[in-house]
């Protein structure tokens, strides 16, 4: 076991599996040399030379390209968007090529790749760098989409990605790259695709969250006293794991959606409705949305407006408990 940061889980995920597998290539804009913008790939080009881990041109349509091509010719291509709202430009290779690949040569190809993104706000940066764009991703048929919120998580969920046989978008939650540490096996290890993690058990609400936010709802509850909250970290966004979601609910008879995405046709909008469809008749409160506002992030000095704190959390829980079906 050792401690590491989200950051540093991820890292050690891409090297070990490099080390393991030949036909595993990272690339993406400043990766190889400088290690990303985050470091997160920090001396991998060192040890598996410029063939494995390269830069690229400011292109993210030829990156996410070049890798279905990859993909489909033997290798297993992880590439890096340097921020999430970076992938538009490579958004039509995902969706048009990628996603559908294996269903257009009804199953004669997969395409084993892994598109990388840090996303969310908290950084004090600009609208392209801060964005959650889950729902873009989410919504299409034939990706997988997970999000990690603890090093653990990175480091399983990064190598279930790499070998996965088909498209798996990574979103890292880069408020939170560094924030804390946590013991990981030093082992390589896999954490399920599809599988939800329930974080704290509970009988009065269901909370569910994912990311940066799964910390700021645990930070929440220690603000409210008395409320017993069922905490869910839903870890995949697609496929998403409704089993999990629908038994805590039906235990708990409420349930509040926390994510940093903006609020309408969000992930947190598709939860309440197949909490509705499926647990209506145990709610004993209308479910309830905390979600980012139907705008742009606003730049550095009105993002603390945007960014969902605590406090925010805590009172949409009291005023959840006070409310009847």
């Amino acid at each position: 076991m050792a401690v590491k940061t989200i950051l540093q889980a991820i890292n050690e995920a891409l090297d070990q599996s490099m080390e393991k597998d030949d036909s595993v290539v990272v690339y993406g804009e400043d990766v190889g040399f400088e290690g990303g913008v985050f470091r997160a790939t920090a001396g991998l080009q060192k040890k598996y030379g410029e063939q494995r881990v390269f830069d690229t041109p400011i292109a993210e349509a030829a990156i996410v390209g070049s890798a279905i091509g990859m993909a489909i010719n033997g290798l297993k291509p992880v590439v890096e968007m340097q921020f999430s709202g970076f992938s538009l430009p490579g958004y039509n290779q995902v969706v048009s090529h990628a996603a559908r690949f294996r269903n257009r040569t009804r199953g004669k190809y997969h395409l084993p790749m892994v598109v990388r993104m840090p996303y969310g706000g908290g950084v004090r940066a600009l609208e392209h760098h801060s964005e959650s764009l889950e729902t873009l991703y989410a919504h299409i048929p034939g990706l997988k989409l997970v999000i990690p919120s603890t090093p653990y998580d990175a480091k399983g969920l990064m190598m279930a990605a790499i070998n996965h046989p088909d498209p798996v978008i990574v979103m890292e939650p880069k408020r939170i790259y560094r924030a804390f540490k946590q013991d990981i096996p030093d082992e390589p290890y896999e954490v399920e695709i599809g599988k939800a993690r329930v974080v704290k058990e509970g009988k009065d609400l269901t909370i569910v969250a994912w990311g940066a936010l799964v910390r700021e709802v645990e930070k929440a509850m220690k603000q409210v006293d008395g409320i017993d909250a069922e905490i869910i970290d839903l870890r995949t966004i697609a496929p998403m794991d409704t089993e999990t979601i629908i038994e805590s609910v039906k235990k708990t008879g409420r349930v509040l959606v926390v994510h940093e995405a903006y609020k309408s046709f969000g992930p947190a909008a598709e939860i309440v409705s197949r909490v509705n469809e499926e647990a209506f008749f145990y709610l004993e409160a209308a479910p309830k949305r905390l979600t980012g506002f139907d705008v742009t992030i606003p730049l550095p000095k009105g993002e603390e407006h945007f960014i969902i704190k605590p406090e925010r959390i805590a009172y949409e829980v009291k005023k959840l408990m006070a409310q009847k079906a």
